[in-house]
């Protein structure tokens, strides 16, 4: 293995969202055997970053599920999706009419914001206006906000992924409704939210997902698919554990993740992440 990739929710951060001593140590020493660790994580670019800095990891993070790839030394974009033209618009309306609101993410870390949506009052003033999983997103995240009320009529342009939130049942029935009213078109996926209430559709341009950003990076560095270790626990991980040499579920995951990976280790509250630096160095003897 030359390169190990790491899920951030669920995987290298426990159930308190920190990430433990057994864990840190556990990359450094990989690292220090001179593999390459990388984050892949649905967060945003921002969020990711003290993850980061806390690991040590200075080369590329792939966020956003894959959309989007920045370098964190000097947060160059390296990688951004791009939805085919008319999608965008056609998935707003209908997330509309299924009564709902969309956050939309922007690449805009050095103007200060993250994402677009159309209200804060709505999440300050309506208690129940946007659910409870919208509002307390909103609530933490407002400073973060670009607030554009015509937002679902006329998105801007660089919108690279969004997500909608809610009760699970909502979103699996969404994700199939924009699934078959843009066939081909978009990339889907309901998982829980690690440290909201309520389940995320996580909607993206068709073909991305954490392995083509991660692909992305590792081609550039001559690294091939079977040198590659990923780690993860949710369905948003999939598609790097099948594709990775060595895909990793950790004991927390989800069923269907375990079912797809070569190997399950302890939990992200127990020693997960060391069970994995001790599989990646017994790789390397």
């Amino acid at each position: 293995m030359r390169l190990l990739v790491l899920d951030v929710d669920g995987t290298v951060a426990d159930s308190r969202h920190e990430v433990a001593e057994a864990t840190r140590t556990a990359v450094r020493r990989v690292r220090e055997a001179g593999v390459r660790v990388m984050l892949a994580t649905g967060r945003r670019y921002r969020d990711t970053l003290p993850i980061a800095r806390c690991l040590g990891i200075d080369v590329p993070l792939v966020t956003a599920s894959g959309a989007l790839v920045k370098h964190p030394t000097d947060h160059a974009t390296l990688a951004r999706a791009e939805f085919d033209p008319g999608v965008l618009p056609g998935v707003l309306a209908r997330v509309v009419a299924e009564g709902h609101e969309a956050i939309l993410y922007s690449d805009s870390y050095s103007l200060g914001f993250d994402f677009y949506c159309r209200s804060l009052a709505a999440a300050a003033n309506e208690p129940g206006a946007l659910g409870g999983g919208l509002r307390e997103y909103l609530g933490h995240n407002r400073d973060l906000a670009n607030v554009m009320p015509d937002l679902h009529g006329s998105p801007p342009e660089g919108v690279f992924a969004g997500f909608v939130m809610g009760p699970r049942e909502a979103m699996t029935t969404l994700e199939s409704a924009l699934d078959a009213a843009f066939p081909g078109q978009l990339s889907l996926h309901t998982i829980k939210s690690p440290r909201y209430c309520e389940w995320m559709c996580e909607i993206a341009p068709a073909g991305v997902t954490k392995w083509s950003g991660v692909t992305a990076v590792a081609t550039g560095w001559g690294i091939a698919a079977n040198e590659i270790c990923a780690v993860g626990d949710d369905v948003n991980d999939i598609p790097m554990i099948r594709a990775a040499g060595m895909g990793i579920a950790m004991g927390n995951a989800r069923p269907e993740v375990m079912q797809v990976a070569d190997a399950v280790v302890g939990t992200n509250d127990g020693r997960g992440i060391a069970d994995v630096a001790d599989m990646i160095l017994a790789s390397l003897a």
